[in-house]
Parts: structure tokens; C-alpha cells; sequence
């Protein structure tokens, strides 16, 4: 009964054994599917990365000079009282205030009256002084008494122009409290919050590694998680000189440029500052390099195999690396399919 057993295991033994080594052999005949692009040479911008809040770089919170009854205005282009999200020109009136005891006050067509006729007296008395019929003291008191009556109806002109609040510039208007038409306010009520944001300021703290290398009017990228395909252009505008001893940094101010009102004040934004700039070198795709114990590698192919290739690298950015050493240009990088490979994996391309 032994013997038979022993037999029975020295026949199957042989089938075992060379099964394992056609098994392996299939193994090693599998083509792993992958992508590959030709390297070629190319620009390659670094940026280094900030963040923080865009601001209105125009912005006035407008009150009363004067006190009267509240009017709202009529904006001409809808034709209905001016409301939040309404663009308002420099100079236009916003709010009116009716005081018709003021008016009076100042009697702005009086002086207006007064200043036309010391107009006349001082022609008058020039022309009679050319002819010897006025002294020159004479005509001296023509020239003062119309440049009183001058200064009088200017002034009289400012003090109506209080009757109005108007837009110091060109905005929209962000904020515009309830207050009901004819109702008497005080002056120094505040009436409504004007904003221009097609230029927008945005405060940035700047390793202080970079203080050599940043340098004013530098141009800048902007982008807001919101608007993901957009991005907008903004310069350096200030540079602090004084490095925090707390964070290493060195604060910055960037104007950016929203002609479009894209962005909106108090929005989160990213900037991405250029450091570092090459026109010509042998960039990859950030995604297809593989960092381990032999440090950073890829895999071009050859021969119809991948071959493992240890690399180099130099300037980057979120998506592209430059290469320095290890790779040429016109070899073929895999991009897709890398994860599975090792050196000498046969490979189908696929697209």
C-alpha cells in the first residue's frame, strides 16, 4: 500500500514541475497595454503660489452733507429707483435731499443775478477809465465787487451741490440702506456704498527666499475655484523691504485687472507668481513620474519593451516637469499604463 502510494506522487511530481515554468513564460509574453507621446522641447514656467482675498480698489461709503428729505433717484437706464447691482457713472446723483428752507438760504439765482451785473459795472467802469471818465480806485472797487459777487455764487453752488450725493466715481452700488422716500434725515447719514471693482487689490505674504526675485510690475496669474477655466492677469504693485522675523515672509499688494467684474470683492484667489522661466527644454507631464528608492524614474520604449529610466528634473509646475538628465527629446514617453510596468515589460500601445 506504501509503495503504491509513493509511485503515485513520483508520476505527478514531473506534471508539477513543468507546469510552473510555461506558467511563468505566459506570464512573461503579456503585453501590458499603454499610452505614449514622442518628448519633444518646449517652454516651462515655475511659479511659486499664494493666496489670500481680493478687495475693491475703489471703494466710499456715501453720506449726507446736509440735512432734508430723502429721495431716492431714477436710474435713467432702467427708469426705476437705483437698486443693489446698479452701475452708477462719476457724478451721477444718487440720492436727493429736499430742503426748501436751504434753497432759500442760499439763494443761489440771486447771487447768480448780483454776479452778472458786477460783471457789467466792472465792463463799464473799464471802458469809462480808458476814456478818463473813472479814477483808477474806481475802477479797482468795479473789479472787487465783481470778484465778491464771483465768489459768492460759487459758493452758493457748492452749498446747493450738498443737496445731492453723488458718485465720486464710476461703481456699482453694493449697499443701500432702507430708508423710505420724503422721510427727514440727518446730516451725515450714511445713504449707500459705492465699489469699483474692474481693478481689484489683493494683500500677499512672499517667502522671504524670493525678495531678490520678485520684482514690481511683475506679472501675475489669477484664478478662484469658482471660474476654473478663467484666469486673470495682475501685476505687483508693492513690495514690503522687511522680512517678518515670525513667518520668513516679506508682505506684497497685487493689482489685479476684472474689466469683466469676473471676480467679485471678498473673494478666496490663487496667484501664481513666475520665478523661474525656460524657452527651450525637454518637458514631461508632472503625473508620469514614479519616485521610489531609485529615486525618480520613467519609462520610454524601445524595442517594443519599456525600459526604466532614471531622470533628473529641474523646473516645474502643477502639471509639467522639465528634465535634465536621462531622457532625449524625440523618445517615447509612456504616459498611461506606467503603474504596472517593469524594466524590460513587453508593452501594446494603445492610444
Amino acid at each position: 500500500m506504501k509503495i503504491n502510494k509513493m509511485w503515485r506522487f513520483l508520476l505527478f511530481l514531473p506534471v508539477l514541475v513543468s507546469c510552473g515554468p510555461q506558467q511563468n513564460q505566459t506570464q512573461n509574453d503579456i503585453a501590458v497595454p499603454v499610452s505614449v507621446i514622442d518628448v519633444k522641447k518646449g517652454p516651462i514656467v515655475q511659479y511659486i503660489n499664494s493666496t489670500g482675498t481680493a478687495n475693491a480698489a475703489s471703494q466710499a461709503i456715501l453720506a449726507t452733507e446736509m440735512a432734508g428729505n430723502y429721495v431716492l433717484a431714477v436710474n435713467p437706464k432702467t427708469g426705476r429707483e437705483y437698486k443693489l447691482g446698479d452701475y452708477v457713472a462719476k457724478g451721477t446723483a444718487i440720492v436727493r435731499l429736499e430742503n426748501p428752507e436751504f434753497i432759500n438760504t442760499i439763494s443761489v439765482e440771486t447771487k447768480k443775478l448780483n454776479f452778472e451785473i458786477a460783471g457789467l459795472e466792472d465792463e463799464k467802469q473799464k471802458s469809462l477809465y480808458e476814456k478818463g471818465g473813472v479814477t483808477y480806485r474806481e475802477l479797482k472797487n468795479a473789479e472787487v465787487a465783481l470778484a465778491q459777487a464771483k465768489t459768492s455764487f460759487e459758493d452758493a453752488k457748492i452749498q446747493q451741490q450738498k443737496t445731492e450725493v453723488k458718485a465720486p466715481f464710476s461703481g456699482v452700488l453694493v449697499d443701500i440702506p432702507q430708508i423710505t422716500n420724503y422721510t427727514r434725515i440727518n446730516a451725515g447719514t450714511n445713504v449707500v456704498t459705492l465699489m469699483d471693482y474692474s481693478k481689484l487689490m489683493m494683500d500677499v505674504n512672499l517667502p522671504e527666499k524670493y525678495l531678490t526675485t520678485i520684482k514690481l510690475g511683475q506679472e501675475v496669474n489669477i484664478t478662484n475655484y469658482t471660474l476654473p477655466e478663467d484666469t486673470l492677469k495682475a501685476q505687483i504693485s508693492e513690495l514690503s523691504p522687511v522680512i517678518s522675523t515670525e513667518t520668513r515672509t516679506f508682505k506684497g499688494k497685487m493689482t489685479i485687472s476684472n474689466p469683466d467684474l469676473k471676480l467679485r470683492p471678498g473673494m478666496f484667489v490663487k496667484a501664481d507668481i513666475e520665478i523661474a522661466r525656460k524657452d527651450t527644454a525637454i518637458v514631461i507631464p508632472k503625473e508620469v513620474i514614479v519616485a521610489g528608492a531609485r529615486g525618480k524614474t520613467i519609462y520610454i520604449i524601445e524595442g517594443g519593451a519599456a525600459r526604466r529610466r532614471t531622470i533628473t528634473t529641474g523646473l516645474e509646475n502643477e502639471k509639467s516637469v522639465e528634465v535634465i538628465e536621462g531622457l532625449k527629446a524625440n523618445s517615447r514617453l509612456v504616459v498611461k499604463g506606467f503603474e504596472t510596468l517593469r524594466d524590460d515589460s513587453k508593452v501594446k500601445i494603445v492610444k
